[in-house]
C-alpha cells in the first residue's frame, strides 16, 4: 500500500515529522515502532465515489475510526433482517465481514489467552459501541478483553500503566488519538511503560491529514488521489502570490483546480470539524465546530460528492491488517460530512 510507502519515508525525515507536528521528544517512540514492525489493526478511508470515476481519497483514518459497530454489527443484522422480511432476496449479500476479519487479525497479532485492555472516554456511547465492538472480536479469538474508562488509568511505582482494578495493562487497545496522547501528561511513561499499544505509535504518522500532502508529493496523479499541500507552502500562492519553491513545479499543474475550489483542513481534524470549502477564493461552506482551527492545515483541491435524494455520501473502506473487508456508507445534507451524518446501511442485489 502507498500509505506504508509515505510512512517509509516520513519516519526517515525529520523536516516532515515535523511538518507533520510530532512532538519531538516522541520522535524516538514513533520512529521505533515502525522500525520493529508493530502490526496494525485496522483503518478507514473515506473515499468520493459517483460510481463512474475512479474513487477519490478525501482521509484516511487510521488511529480510532469510529462507525465500526454500525459497520460490522448493525447493518450485517438489518440485512438480515430484511431478508427474513422478504423485502430483499435471500441471494442478496453486503460487502462486509469486518467483524471476521478482525477476528483473523487479533489471533495472528497475539498469542492465545493473551490478555487485552480497551479504553475510550466515559459516559461516550458511540466509542464505547466502538471499543465493545473490538473487545467482541478480541474474545472470540480466544483472548482476554478487559474495559476500563480512559480517565481511570493510573501508573504504578514501576511507571506501568494500571486500569480500574490495578491490573498491570500489558496490551492497550485506547480510542485516544495518538495526537492527543502524545501531547498528554501521561505521554512521559510511554516508552518505559512496557505497554503494548494498539494502535502503534506510528499509526501517528497516517492518521495525520499531513499524509496527504506527502502521499501526492510522492504520487503525483495517481488516479485515487487528489491534489494536497501544506497550507503554508500555498497560501500566498492561492491569493496570487508565489507557492514555495519547494513545490513550486506540482502547485503549478494543480493550480486551475486548487484555483476553482479547495478544502482546508486542520491536521488533526475528525468528523469534519474545522474544516472549510473555498472555491473561487471565497469560503462557500465551513464547519461551526472550530475544535482545530488552531492547528496547522493542509489544501487538499476540493471533489464533490455525488448527490442522491438530497443527501452526499461518503464512502468508508474498511482496513483489517492490509485488506480491504468492509464498506460503510454515511450522508448529510451538508457538503462537509459530519459527527452526527446519518449512517446508511447497504446491500448488493443478485
Amino acid at each position: 500500500m502507498r500509505s506504508r510507502v509515505a510512512v517509509a519515508t516520513i519516519v526517515e525525515s525529520e523536516y516532515l515529522l515535523t511538518r507533520l507536528a510530532i512532538p519531538p521528544e516522541h520522535w524516538d517512540l514513533v520512529v521505533g515502532s515502525w522500525q520493529q514492525g508493530e502490526p496494525e489493526l485496522y483503518g478507514r478511508f473515506d473515499l468520493a465515489y459517483d460510481g463512474k470515476g475512479p474513487a477519490k481519497m478525501l482521509e484516511y483514518n487510521a488511529d480510532t475510526p469510529t462507525s465500526l459497530y454500525e459497520t460490522a454489527a448493525f447493518q450485517w443484522t438489518w440485512l438480515e433482517d430484511h431478508i427474513a422480511a422478504g423485502v430483499l432476496n435471500v441471494r442478496d449479500d453486503q460487502f462486509n465481514r469486518v467483524h471476521e476479519a478482525l477476528v483473523e487479525r487479533f489471533r495472528d497479532m497475539f498469542a492465545p489467552n493473551t490478555n487485552l485492555h480497551f479504553t475510550a472516554i466515559a459516559g461516550n456511547p458511540e466509542d464505547y459501541a466502538t471499543v465493545e465492538a473490538l473487545a467482541w472480536a478480541a474474545r472470540e479469538a480466544g483472548l482476554g478483553a478487559h474495559y476500563t474508562d480512559l480517565d481511570k488509568i493510573g501508573i504504578s511505582d514501576a511507571g506501568q500503566f494500571t486500569d480500574d482494578q490495578d491490573r498491570v495493562m500489558g496490551v492497550l487497545f485506547k480510542l485516544y488519538p495518538w495526537e492527543d496522547l502524545l501531547r498528554d501528561p501521561f505521554a512521559a511513561h510511554l516508552a518505559g511503560s512496557g505497554c503494548r499499544f494498539v494502535e502503534p505509535p506510528w499509526k501517528a504518522v497516517v492518521s495525520n491529514k499531513g499524509l496527504l500532502p506527502v502521499l501526492w508529493q510522492m504520487f503525483e496523479g495517481h488516479p485515487n488521489l487528489l491534489p494536497a499541500f501544506f497550507h503554508d507552502d500555498v497560501a500566498a500562492a492561492l491569493s496570487g502570490g508565489t507557492p514555495s519553491a519547494a513545490v513550486a513545479d506540482s502547485f503549478g499543474r494543480a493550480a486551475p483546480g486548487l484555483l476553482k475550489g479547495h478544502v482546508i483542513k486542520p491536521l488533526f481534524s475528525r468528523e469534519g470539524a474545522s474544516l472549510s470549502i473555498v472555491e473561487q477564493g471565497a469560503v462557500t461552506e465551513a464547519s461551526a465546530d472550530a475544535t482545530y482551527a488552531a492547528h496547522p492545515k493542509i489544501v487538499q483541491a476540493y471533489h464533490p460528492l455525488p448527490m442522491f435524494d438530497g443527501f452526499r455520501p461518503v464512502i468508508g473502506a474498511w482496513i483489517v491488517g492490509q485488506a480491504c473487508c468492509g464498506m460503510a456508507v454515511r450522508e448529510d445534507r451538508s457538503r462537509i460530512t459530519q459527527d452526527l451524518s446519518r449512517f446508511k446501511p447497504h446491500f448488493i442485489h443478485d
